[in-house]
């Protein structure tokens, strides 16, 4: 049986713990993953969750500097399930809402978009400007999933560890991956 495939993105926006959470959940349901994650990406890895490039690599089946444009990601000839980007910046936002293609992560995400396959962008920033909004709107009109990482309540999650395997469970259930199971509200 071929394993999914799932490409994984990273950029400079907080919420690195998002994008460890998907590798690491990913890889317990099986999927085989394919890590990009910008400069700004690694840094905020480092700074928030004190990993290095290696260490956050490590998480992952396997690993593209950004900067790798030549990469398989960056054809659709090389089938994905699906991709996430968690965190997704502002930056990376506009350049996949806009197709720039500037990196092997935005790349990736315009492959993904053009070869009808889902996408789906935790965007993190507060306030939403109107540039936001309308790269938001944007993405969601090509098909993206824009997917705030807002947490429930409902469940009652005593840790922040347990506020964000529950939104990467949602996500990863989102992107059609067999095995995530989100808790779901059971009504009053």
């Amino acid at each position: 049986m071929v394993r999914p495939r799932l490409v994984v993105g990273i950029s400079g926006a907080s919420g690195a713990a998002y994008g460890l959470g998907v590798l690491d959940r990913a890889r317990a349901l099986g999927v085989e993953t394919h890590l990009v994650a910008t400069p700004a990406g690694i840094l905020n890895v480092h700074h928030e969750l004190g990993l290095d490039r290696s260490a956050l690599e490590s998480h992952a089946d396997h690993a593209y500097a950004s900067g790798e444009v030549g990469a398989c990601l960056a054809s659709g000839s090389f089938d994905t399930a699906a991709m996430i980007v968690a965190p997704c910046s502002m930056k990376s936002l506009a350049a996949i809402a806009h197709g720039l293609s500037d990196n092997l992560l935005t790349r990736a995400a315009d492959v993904t978009l053009k070869e009808r396959r889902r996408l789906l962008l935790m965007v993190r920033e507060t306030p939403f400007n109107l540039a936001h909004l309308r790269n938001m709107t944007a993405v969601t009109e090509m098909g993206g999933v824009v997917f705030p990482p807002l947490p429930a309540f409902y469940h009652r999650p005593l840790t922040v560890q347990a506020l964000i395997d529950d939104t990467v469970e949602r996500a990863l259930a989102l992107l059609g991956l067999a095995g995530a199971a989100p808790r779901s509200w059971a009504g009053l």
